[in-house]
């Protein structure tokens, strides 16, 4: 690990915006990494870092409280009533841009996936963000083993305390997808509104990270607009999945849901 390596690392974990969400070491190296080289100056390389970052971590999109997330969720849990469970798991899932814009659309968004890729026993959710919070929306048996993956540890550990108390198996993982590829063989992957923001952080990734997927299909999600509203990004996004699978014999059917264009790829591989 080179000193300027080291030092973004250290400047990171004492941040009061990052140091709570306790960012894995191998996405601090591989963004610092990203940029070294390509700037006259030391200073401007961290300072490059410290935009992919920002970009990276997205903290606009909106977190809960943690702690107070896994105390209603008990109270949700200890009362024994489906309806409020569901009232605080949404609740929660509006704290998160991506997720709260779902809402709206969320059992024919998961029905219109499920009709392509059949019911998956073993799931991956790539990236989740909140999204393993909408479990009871999905349709989905107890007995699935629902892995998912995200850099923020607080989201991780909230994640898996609702998995326990939903009866799930605790599978949530903190980590970096893109240095290190999930290699469980599952039936479907869920890559929802981040193949996008991938590009941002290192252009041309995409098709690297999914040939690494041991899956059989890969449900990628794109918002179809912008947050407000204002741009279509419906061409721009289409031209990235299929720039990404170019010349690979993976056939994939395409939805809108919503805001949300829906890629059901079928590698396959699984």
């Amino acid at each position: 690990m080179t000193d300027l390596t080291s030092a973004f690392i250290a400047e990171v974990r004492k941040s009061r915006k990052y140091r709570e969400l306790d960012l894995p070491d191998e996405t601090l190296r591989d963004l610092i990494e990203q940029e070294s080289g390509r700037h006259k100056s030391e200073r401007e390389t961290l300072q490059a870092a410290r935009e992919r970052l920002h970009n990276l971590v997205a903290s606009y999109l909106g977190d809960p409280d943690y702690p107070a997330a896994k105390v209603q969720l008990d109270a949700a849990y200890s009362s024994g009533n489906p309806e409020a469970i569901q009232i605080i798991c949404a609740e929660l899932l509006k704290t998160h841009a991506s997720t709260r814009e779902r809402l709206a659309y969320q059992l024919e968004f998961y029905a219109a996936i499920f009709a392509v890729t059949g019911v998956p026993s073993t799931l991956l959710d790539l990236a989740c963000g909140l999204n393993p919070l909408a479990f009871g929306w999905m349709g989905l048996p107890l007995t699935t083993q629902y892995h998912a993956y995200d850099l923020h540890q607080p989201r991780v550990e909230l994640i898996n305390h609702y998995f326990k108390l939903q009866g799930l198996a605790e599978l949530a993982e903190h980590g970096d997808i893109l240095v290190h590829p999930p290699q469980i063989q599952a039936d479907v992957a869920f890559f929802f509104k981040e193949a996008h923001r991938f590009e941002q952080r290192r252009r041309g990734c995409n098709r690297e990270f999914w040939l690494a997927l041991n899956v059989n299909w890969l449900v990628v999600t794109l918002p179809a607009s912008s947050l407000t509203g204002r741009h279509d990004l419906a061409v721009g996004h289409r031209k990235l999945v299929s720039e990404t699978l170019a010349g690979l014999d993976w056939p994939m059917t395409e939805q809108l849901v919503g805001n949300e264009l829906i890629f059901c790829i079928h590698k396959g591989a699984g």
